[in-house]
Parts: C-alpha cells; sequence; structure tokens
C-alpha cells in the first residue's frame, strides 16, 4: 500500500493523504457496499473519504486524517486476513483507535501503526473485539482463572463468555462447559411451568444456548448436552460441587445472593477457567437483599488472578438506540428527581 501526501493551504487546518491499496479484488470489501465503510469513517471522524478505484484521498483535521488511515490500514490488513469488513467492524476500529490516542500521556512524532484487536476463533467463527472493553476482557479470559463481566445489556460479555468457553472446549484445554444462571421469579414460579427440570430451566437459559449455537455446530451443541459436555444447570444446583477441567459461565450474576456468590465461587476446581457476568444496576432480588455480584467486585478488586472488566454505554454493540436507552436510564438513576418529574409530566 502506497501513501501520497499533498501539501494544503493551511497545514494547521487541514491535511490531505491518498491511501492506494494493492489488491483491487480487496477494496470493495474494505469500502463496503454503496461505500457504507468510508461513510461512517467520514461521520465518526469528520474527514471526507473520496474513492478513486484502489485509491481513496483522505482529507480533514492532521489528527482525524491519520486516525483515518489507520482505521482503513487496519481493515484493509484484516480483508487480507479473509475476514469480512462490515459496519460494526469499522465502529468497533474507529471507537480502538480513538481510545488508543485519548491513552497517549505523551506527545510522539513516531506514526502509529494497524492496530490488532483481540479476537475468539472457534470453527464455526471468528469474533473479533469491537470495543476497547471488549478487547480488554477478551485478553483477561485467557490469562486469569476468574474473570467478571460488569456493565449493561448490549456490552457482549455474556456472547463474549460462551465463545470463549466453546474456544476452551475445542482446544482442549477443558473437558466441559457448565452454564448457570440465577432462576429469579418472574410472575411465574418454576414449579409451576411444564415439564421435567431442563424444560423449567431453559427459558432462563435461552441466551447462553443461542451463543452456543453461533459458536458450534448444532448437532455438536446437542450432543453435548446429551453426553453432559455441555452441562446446563440452575445455581442453587451447584452446591456441594467441586468443578474441575470445566470452563464455567455464570450469567445474570447480579441477581445471585451475598452467599449464592461465595458458594458458586468456591466452586472452582483444577483446571477450570471461571467467568461471570451481569449488571449491578438491573438487580431483580427482593428489596433489602444485598446482590451477591455489587458485593464480590468490591471484595475481589485486586485479588491475583481476578480481574473486573467494567462495561458502560459506550461499550453496546447492539443497535444504537440500545445505548441511548441505556445512557438514558443512568441519568435518570443519577437524577432521581428528574425522573421523578418527567414521569409526571407523562401522566
Amino acid at each position: 500500500m502506497t501513501k501520497h501526501v499533498s501539501p494544503a493551504a493551511d497545514p494547521a487546518l487541514v491535511a490531505d493523504l491518498e491511501l492506494a491499496f494493492e489488491d483491487n479484488r480487496l477494496v470493495s470489501q474494505l469500502y463496503g457496499e454503496y461505500d457504507q465503510n468510508l461513510a461512517l469513517i467520514e461521520q465518526r471522524l469528520s474527514v471526507s473519504a473520496t474513492p478513486r478505484g484502489n485509491h481513496v484521498l483522505l482529507r480533514g483535521a492532521p489528527s482525524a486524517v491519520d486516525q483515518a488511515r489507520r482505521v482503513l490500514e487496519s481493515l484493509y490488513a484484516g480483508v487480507e486476513e479473509g475476514r469480512q469488513s462490515e459496519i460494526g467492524d469499522v465502529d468497533a476500529m474507529v471507537r480502538m483507535i480513538e481510545t488508543e490516542d485519548s491513552q497517549l500521556t505523551l506527545p510522539t512524532m513516531e506514526k502509529k501503526g494497524k492496530v490488532r484487536m483481540a479476537n475468539i476463533a472457534t470453527r464455526k467463527a471468528v469474533i473479533i473485539a469491537r470495543t476497547p472493553a471488549q478487547d480488554t476482557y477478551i485478553r483477561a479470559m485467557e490469562r486469569c482463572e476468574l474473570v467478571f463481566g460488569a456493565g449493561p445489556a448490549g456490552t457482549g460479555k455474556t456472547y463474549l463468555a460462551v465463545a470463549h468457553a466453546a474456544k476452551l472446549l475445542e482446544r482442549g484445554d477443558v473437558s466441559r462447559i457448565i452454564l448457570s444462571r440465577p432462576a429469579v421469579e418472574a410472575g411465574e414460579r418454576l414449579g409451576f411451568l411444564p415439564g421435567d427440570m431442563k424444560d423449567k430451566v431453559d427459558p432462563y437459559l435461552r441466551p447462553l444456548y443461542d451463543a452456543l449455537h453461533d459458536m458450534m455446530r448444532p448437532e455438536h451443541v446437542e450432543r453435548g448436552i446429551a453426553t453432559g459436555v455441555i452441562e446446563v444447570a440452575p445455581l442453587a444446583f451447584m452446591r456441594g460441587r467441586t468443578l474441575s477441567n470445566a470452563a464455567i459461565i455464570l450469567d445474570e450474576a447480579q441477581n445471585t445472593t451475598s452467599m449464592q456468590m461465595k458458594m458458586f465461587l468456591t466452586r472452582l476446581g483444577e483446571n477450570s477457567k471461571m467467568i461471570v457476568t451481569g449488571d449491578p444496576t438491573q438487580v431483580d432480588l427482593p428489596r433489602g437483599e444485598r446482590s451477591g455480584l455489587v458485593e464480590a467486585l468490591g471484595l475481589l478488586s485486586g485479588v491475583e488472578s481476578v480481574h473486573i472488566s467494567r462495561f458502560s454505554d459506550q461499550d453496546v454493540v447492539r443497535h444504537a438506540l440500545v445505548a441511548r436507552i441505556v445512557r438514558a436510564y443512568e441519568n435518570a438513576s443519577a437524577n432521581p428527581t428528574g425522573a421523578g418529574n418527567a414521569r409526571d409530566n407523562a401522566r
């Protein structure tokens, strides 16, 4: 790939940079359908990105042009390796590079290179980090025995945890996957639901099943469940067990009590990885009952081999509206008087 920098009328305000990508076959993937990837870069970084065959002319503030260059170079490197370059990948790359720049403590004249985001590769899919928090989370799951993922809905906490567990199973690093959730009542008690225990628990664990099917072939998932290689169990069934040689996931952990969380964490056995996910702002426990997740995040901060990844609305990777919804609720929690006035006005 070649670059050509053109002098600008006022270099302090605007810069021009021309990028040339060598493989014309890959350029259409890089640009996206109807050049939508370039359009997103223009929108997010306030630059103009004009395609001319396998060349792209970037124009804008020098720092923004440099960020756009790194976004395009990093995406192109991924396309060369056979990865898709979709709109979500572009958004993720922009986030990563913006965060990288904001964390610099000293100015540097050195040109920053391509960004390599953490990924989880299974036989069926390759999941690439889409935010800096996801990148940290994936790397932590590789090196730590116990990882907490705490934050709002839509940030990929559970999905990435299941992907990591599937990878460990495929590599032979563990011999089984154990998925668990607290069965918190939501209008119906488990005892009133039809079927055997699996039928009663399945509705609570459906998000975990969905993620598993994205990572593994359906027949492998079904065979794993039938043979016990993949075990799905409510949290109450964990008492008294020692979980060795396993990838263990506790989802919706904000709905555990203090005693349940302690019981679960002390099940960790030899050669096992444990991942605990939840949203501390969405506790469904009875009033006055303290969340075991909230307590554990405080007690275990700084403990060796324990990592806590915290996500925010900036890490939401679902529809953009989800991030705005999360932000609105967080603002309402921070200003309960304003939220009350809004409710009164709606009546």
